[in-house]
């Protein structure tokens, strides 16, 4: 894969919407606290950035595959402290 500017751009962009999780992921752990956090945004979140990983993988482009992976590993945690403590 040949880094061009698209793929440049593509990285950049997936790493700033990817990042934007971090205040929220290190508030939950810090605080688990999740009471205002709804269940049913953060599900359908996780569902597409899984759904957005295939995509990524059936058009072998990687700044959608890693930047989504890492996304749903952020949603993952805060849906897992959701679960956990209501």
């Amino acid at each position: 894969m040949t880094l061009d500017s698209t793929t440049w751009l593509g990285i950049f962009a997936g790493a700033l919407t990817t990042t934007s999780f971090l205040p929220q992921v290190w508030k939950t752990w810090r605080t688990r606290h999740t009471k205002d956090i709804s269940i049913f945004m953060f599900l359908m979140l996780f569902i597409g950035i899984t759904l957005w990983v295939a995509y990524g993988i059936v058009r072998q482009d990687l700044p959608v595959i890693i930047a989504n992976c890492v996304s749903l590993f952020f949603v993952a945690i805060i849906l897992f402290f959701k679960v956990r403590n209501g």
